[in-house]
């Protein structure tokens, strides 16, 4: 049921790891925006809360992206100083969560990182996490609490348009993406599907090779999907191979921006006519020299999403794309 919401029943707080995308919900929203963290001399992270917030619901805006850890920890900090301070509900708003790709035990002997760090927000007292295109949908199983999930479809979809695509096939860079090629293809009226199959080195981190396709692209505009891109080389191989079969352009979109290590340099200087991606991840000093990355905003999707959990309407009424 739908009701009233009073600007004055809920707080928006930010620590250190996206600001800028956290001050571009607020301005949405037209409301304030505290960040409480800061540093003791020895390094040492100090949460202080400078607005009341008892009896009220908090909404910690806040991607764990690089430094992974620290955000983390400042996450959790932030958490557990509004718990102690009796607030009503505790929504953690993680656009890109840090741990993501660690969903399962792909080797004998490694932790299931996704599920670790999930439990110990919810242990220390967030009542709900709201996540954007999270690596594996099983995750939102590893723990009892609400956890939303919502789609870079949303932004990404009105982008892509303005391409005016033509006669063109969307591609996933490997098997567990082709759903979510299928998904744009959908959206775009795209009527066809490729997919590149890529071997990846499991005792490697990041590495993988293209091997083999599936789809015809000879002379066709492809948009190649993908979820995240952190060293880029998945991706880059996929549109080399798309571009050995044929393919006219080769336009990237992604949620997560990581752009980890060289990616922006080997972006650059790969066939990729484009790669448009969200702010869930800030741009880099050095992305600036980068002609071929376009940003767009996820902050008036996270902005409805808080209304309508302050109202109690659905989210995946109107915010959800990818069903």
């Amino acid at each position: 049921m739908k009701k009233k919401i009073d600007p004055e029943n809920y707080v928006l707080l930010t620590g250190s790891s996206n600001p800028d995308l956290a001050q571009s919900i607020a301005k949405f929203l037209k409301k304030g925006l505290f960040n409480p963290v800061s540093r003791f001399a020895d390094g040492e992270i100090r949460v202080k809360v400078p607005e009341n917030v008892r009896r009220r619901h908090v909404y910690i805006i806040q991607p764990t992206c690089p430094p992974v850890n620290t955000s983390v920890m400042e996450l959790i900090l932030m958490i557990d100083a509004i718990k102690r301070s009796s607030a009503d509900e505790i929504t953690a708003i993680i656009p890109y969560f840090g741990y993501s790709r660690q969903d399962r035990k792909e080797m004998p002997r490694v932790p299931i990182s996704a599920s670790v760090v999930a439990n110990i927000l919810t242990n220390a007292g967030a009542d709900r996490i709201l996540t954007l295109d999270i690596h594996s949908e099983q995750a939102q199983g590893f723990i009892k609490q609400a956890w939303d999930n919502l789609y870079g479809s949303y932004a990404l979809i009105p982008e892509l348009k303005k391409r005016k695509l033509k006669h063109a096939v969307a591609a996933s860079p490997d098997k567990g993406g082709l759903h979510r090629a299928t998904v744009y293809a959908r959206l775009l009226g795209i009527k066809d599907i490729a997919l590149v199959y890529k071997e990846r080195d499991i005792k490697l981190n990041d590495t993988s090779k293209a091997m083999a396709m599936i789809g015809d692209v000879d002379g066709r505009d492809v948009l190649l999907v993908d979820d995240m891109i952190a060293s880029g080389g998945t991706i880059v191989h996929a549109a080399e191979y798309l571009k050995q079969r044929g393919a006219k352009r080769v336009i990237v979109c992604t949620t997560h921006g990581l752009f980890s290590g060289d990616a922006l340099q080997i972006i650059q200087k790969s066939s990729i006519d484009e790669v448009i991606a969200t702010d869930t991840i800030p741009a880099q000093e050095k992305e600036r020299g980068v002609t071929k990355i376009s940003r767009v905003s996820i902050a008036p999707l996270l902005a409805r999403a808080i209304l309508k959990l302050e109202s109690g309407e659905s989210i995946s009424k109107e915010l959800i794309l990818n069903t």
